[in-house]
Parts: structure tokens; sequence; C-alpha cells
């Protein structure tokens, strides 16, 4: 049984910290109507506008309180998270392309909710998944490259047995167990911060579910892991 397990490493750096993940099996990703997601996308760009009410684009809350977590653990220079990328591209009036069906609906629930979302496939993990601190010298291929670019020791990344699988907690994804059209089991993540936004936080992760079985079938199943709740099953 493959478990998702959030490390104290990461509790003692963020204990206040609510990981929601949506365990999706079943599930048909192959692209049927393009059209379809990019009006999905489109209606989230319109509705994360929203979140950005300030001129100053970093002096919004949405972006302010996930600037100052990455302050807390060692990070590559010049990352950042992937919901002020998201966002970034909205404020400048750049649309976001469609990708595939699984990865097109979390982008639209990050854009809404304005929540860093991700997304992995099951059936490429080796062994368990876990959120923790980096050792430093983790395998790590990122998305557009094959070269290993291990994070630094320290720096809060997703991993498993064969090595790193998303680096700096939320910033850049490995190829190796990326989402692709042939996923048929998947890992989606939603993650908060803020004790403030729970209520947008549930709802965000109620509609990924709803979102992903209305579209691609399958069965979704939510879970909620925090300091009292550190692991749960992904099979």
């Amino acid at each position: 049984m493959k478990k998702f397990i959030v490390e104290d490493s990461f509790w003692n750096l963020f204990p206040n910290a609510k990981i929601g993940i949506v365990i999706c099996h079943g599930i048909d990703n192959s692209i049927r109507d393009k059209e379809q997601y990019a009006e999905m996308i489109l209606e989230a760009e319109k509705e994360a506008m929203k979140h950005l009410q300030n001129e100053e684009f970093s002096s919004n809350p949405v972006i302010k309180i996930w600037r100052e977590a990455f302050q807390k653990f060692k990070t590559k220079k010049g990352t950042r998270p992937s919901i002020e990328a998201l966002l970034k591209r909205v404020h400048n009036g750049n649309h976001i392309g469609t990708i595939n069906p699984l990865v097109d609906i979390y982008n639209s629930i990050s854009l809404r909710y304005a929540l860093p979302c991700g997304g992995e496939d099951i059936d490429k993990f080796a062994g368990d998944i876990r959120l923790t601190t980096a050792v430093g010298n983790e395998e790590f291929i990122p998305l557009g490259t094959d070269e290993n670019s291990p994070p630094y020791e320290g720096e809060i990344v997703y991993k498993d047995d064969k090595g790193a699988i998303c680096r700096c907690w939320n910033w850049r994804e490995a190829v190796r167990t990326m989402l692709t059209e042939n996923t048929t089991n998947a890992f989606l993540c939603i993650e908060l911060t803020d004790g403030n936004r729970l209520i947008e936080f549930k709802n965000a992760l109620k509609d990924l579910a709803k979102a992903v079985q209305e579209n691609l079938g399958g069965t979704s199943k939510i879970s909620i892991l925090d300091i009292n709740n550190k692991e749960a099953s992904v099979d």
C-alpha cells in the first residue's frame, strides 16, 4: 500500500499548514475537447482577478503569505510559489494554455481560489511519497531538461524512493511522475498556509474532486493532512 506522509521536518517549519489531497482512480485523461478546457481556464482567469485588488502585485495577501513561507527554507534563487507564477501571468494579461485535462482542471481551481495546486501520476511513484526537507542528494530531473538538478539540503520537497518529484515545495515538478494523457490514477494536492482561508481551502478540494469526476470519470477521494493527521493512503 502506497502512502503519502508529511514528515515532522515539514511540520517543524509549518505547524499550522494543511495539505489537501484528492486521490483519483480509473480516470480518462485523454484530450478530447481542448476548447472545453480552454474556456474553463479563461473563466478561472477572470475569477482570479478578485484576489489581486492591490495595484502592487506583491502586496496582495495571497502572494505575500506564500513569499513569507518560502523564506523559511533554502530555495533556489529566483524561485516563486506556483500560485504566484500563475497569478503573475494573469496579472500581466497572459493567458494560461491548455496542457491536458487534469492539469487544466487543477490550474483552473488554483486560479479561482488563489491556492497552489499540483498533481502527479500515482503509478510512477517509487514507494511512498513524502513532503519533507531534502537531504540534498535526491535526483531531480525537471520538466524541459534531462539534467539532474538536486534540491538543497533543507529545501521543502515532495519525494519518493527514487528522488525528488517537486522542488521548493510547489515550484517545479519532475518529468518522471508528471501527469500525461495516459494517466489513469492521480495524486492531486492543494496547499494551505493561511488558517484564515480554511473554508475556501475545503471548497477548493471539493470543487477539484467534483470537476475530475464529472469530466474524467473514475473515483475521487479527499483527505486533509495536518500536524495531527500526518499520513494517508494513495491506493
